[in-house]
Parts: structure tokens; C-alpha cells; sequence
């Protein structure tokens, strides 16, 4: 029976994986320029279209991935990097590095903005562990919270610095400017995602409490602060070279979880799938729906998601 079962799994597995590879070859031929009929066709094929690819794959499964562990260390299905105030915190370290030194390189914005995702979630989890947690949906809403109080400072500091149009135009979250010398610190995220499947495991027993945990020799608090690491630095990476992609974490994790149940190591790579499809599709869309304009994929990903948000609410609120 594990055996078959194990074979329908890698069945669909592949099968996932086919119409996730479509998906990509659709986007890789999808654009305003004629890659086909202009002299330099070829050129603007690996200039922009395949970095622009390869930022959808790399962003779309770490923020998903991000999501899933989120989930698992918190106990929390509706949390996620956006509703925890962890964006919001990158967004706002990207802002003071630029302010403060404003010739600083696209790494050093990503070390201060993944520095400052970390601090946000490290606090998120503090005021958790001091407020009496009487129903799931509190959670979320003290990420929301936390995440509009540092959002509107951001707006503040970026108003009062004339840096308002320019904040704007960094976190659309549209992969329009990805092109090649820009996308390539996105390995990093999936670096990251590699390191999650690795420790997956250890998330697992973590998410089953510090009493559990501590009592199979696993260090509770460790654990937890490797988790919100990899989060933070998928966070302030993706922020940095792509900006919000609202709700990401949240959808994929929790449809993945509702069909297979909640082994972490199992659906690290459906995560992943789901993550890749859900960006393109939306970056897609954005693509096609003015064209030649475009419309940013993370507009599309928030409509999406928060209907999706608003249904999970509605159901727990139904089972009580």
C-alpha cells in the first residue's frame, strides 16, 4: 500500500511539475517585444525574458515556502510573511538604507531590509507569546495590526523625505524591471527553500509545541529562530528585487495542507509548485489584460488572495 501510494504521489508529483514547466514556457514567449522577428530577438530573450522567468519561479516558491513554515511554528493557518507585519518591516529597513546611504549596492539594501524583516517577525512572535490567544483569528490580526502601525511610519518617513512615488514604485510587486544583473540575488530564496526541505522536520515537532519539541531533544527556541531567519531573509530578498506579493504564502500553503494534511517535508515541493503556478498565472494575466501595458502581478495576487483569506475566516467561523 506505501508503495503504491508513494507511486500515485510521484505520479502526480510529475504531472504538477509538467503543467508548472507549460506554464513557464507560455511566460518565456508572452511579451510586448518580438523575440522572433527583430534582429535582436535572441538578445532580448536572455536579457529580459528568462531573468524575468527565472524571478517568477524563485519568488513565487519561497514566499509560498515562507508561508508554510510561518504556519507551522506559529500553529497559525492565517499567518503569513504579509499578515504578520514581516514585509512591512522589510519595506521599512529598504527605506531607511536609502535614506541613510544612498549610494548603498543591491546587496547591502538586501542585508538591511532582510535585518529588519527579522526584528519585525522576532517582535510579532514576542507579543504573542504575552497575549492570550482565545481564537485562531486573533493572530492575524495582531500581524495586521503590527504590520499597519510600521506601514504607516513607512508612509510617514517616505512622505516627509519627498521618497513617496519612489516607495510606491518599489513594492507594486511586478516583475517589469526584473532583467539580467538584477534577478540574480534571487537564488539566494532558493537557496533558502533547499535549506527548508533539509530542517523541514525539525518545523514539524516544532509545531506541535515547546513541550513536545523539548521532550524529543529538539531546542524549541532554536528552531524558531532559524524558521523566522529563513523567512526574514525570503522576505527582504524578494522585497528588495520584487517587491509585496500579498498573500502568497497564505493561499498555496493552506490548499496544499486541506488536500495532503500537514506533513511539511511531503509538501515542501507541492508548496513550491503551487507558488510558481499562482505568480505566473498572475504575472500572466497582468501581462495580457492591457497589453501592451501592464497591470502589476501582485494587484491580481491580492484580489486573489484576500477572497481566499476572507473564505478561510468564513470557515472557521462555521466549525465553530
Amino acid at each position: 500500500m506505501r508503495k503504491r501510494a508513494r507511486g500515485r504521489n510521484g505520479v502526480l508529483l510529475g504531472a504538477a511539475t509538467l503543467v508548472v514547466a507549460a506554464l513557464i514556457a507560455v511566460s518565456l514567449n508572452v511579451g510586448v517585444y518580438d523575440i522572433r522577428g527583430d534582429e535582436f530577438g535572441a538578445e532580448m530573450f536572455w536579457i529580459s525574458r528568462v531573468p524575468r522567468t527565472a524571478a517568477l519561479v524563485l519568488a513565487g516558491s519561497a514566499m509560498a515556502v515562507s508561508g508554510l513554515i510561518m504556519q507551522m511554528i506559529t500553529r497559525n493557518r492565517f499567518v503569513e510573511p504579509g499578515t504578520t507585519g514581516t514585509t512591512q518591516w522589510a519595506a521599512l529597513g529598504l527605506l531607511l538604507v536609502t535614506l541613510w546611504v544612498p549610494e548603498a549596492t543591491l546587496g547591502t539594501r538586501m542585508v538591511v531590509a532582510s535585518i529588519a524583516a527579522f526584528v519585525g517577525a522576532m517582535i510579532f512572535l514576542a507579543i504573542l507569546q504575552r497575549i492570550a490567544l482565545s481564537s485562531s483569528l486573533i493572530v492575524p490580526l495582531v500581524g495586521i495590526m503590527l504590520g499597519a502601525v510600521v506601514s504607516a511610519f513607512t508612509t510617514y518617513l517616505a512622505l516627509t523625505t519627498n521618497m513617496l512615488q519612489m516607495l510606491g514604485t518599489w513594492f507594486m510587486g511586478s516583475f517589469t524591471g526584473v532583467v539580467r544583473g538584477r534577478y540574480e540575488v534571487l537564488w539566494i530564496v532558493g537557496i533558502i527553500v533547499v535549506i527548508a526541505y533539509i530542517v523541514a522536520d525539525r518545523f514539524t515537532v516544532a509545531g506541535l509545541g515547546r513541550d513536545i519539541a523539548t521532550s524529543v531533544g529538539l531546542n524549541h527556541q532554536r528552531t524558531l529562530i532559524l524558521g523566522t531567519s529563513l523567512v526574514a531573509v525570503s522576505t527582504g530578498v524578494t522585497t528588495v528585487v520584487v517587491g509585496f506579493l500579498p498573500f502568497l504564502g497564505l493561499i498555496v500553503p493552506n490548499v496544499v495542507s486541506m488536500i495532503r494534511g500537514d506533513n511539511l517535508r511531503s509538501n515542501i515541493p507541492w508548496v513550491c509548485l503551487g507558488g510558481i503556478a499562482i505568480v505566473v498565472v498572475c504575472d500572466l494575466i497582468g501581462r495580457l489584460i492591457r497589453m501592451p501595458f501592464e497591470v502589476p502581478a501582485s494587484m491580481i495576487l491580492g484580489v486573489l488572495g484576500s477572497a481566499v483569506f476572507i473564505a478561510l475566516v468564513l470557515g472557521v467561523r462555521r466549525r465553530g
